[in-house]
């Protein structure tokens, strides 16, 4: 996973620069966050990758990680989470 994280940083930066020279402050944060799906779960995250932008309107995409992580028991590094 973390080769996969590490070619898609640095190729969607060098390709974002190559076409966007005046986003100079664009990068990365150093970290990176992988999750799986079961085929069972499948067409749930499809609809709420399709209905995304509403969903946000009610809840930000960081509230929405947070209750995410807490609910799955995942610890939280509030010093690293949005660095």
């Amino acid at each position: 996973m973390a080769d996969v994280a590490r070619l898609v940083k640095t190729n969607s930066s060098r390709c974002l620069h190559e076409r966007w020279p005046q986003i100079k402050s664009f990068g990365w944060q150093s970290g990176y966050g992988a999750f799986s799906v079961s085929e069972s779960g499948q067409n749930a995250v499809r609809e709420y990758i399709l209905h995304q932008q509403q969903h946000h309107a009610k809840r930000s995409f960081k509230e929405e990680f947070v209750v995410f992580l807490q609910k799955n028991h995942i610890a939280i590094d509030g010093e690293h989470l949005w660095s």
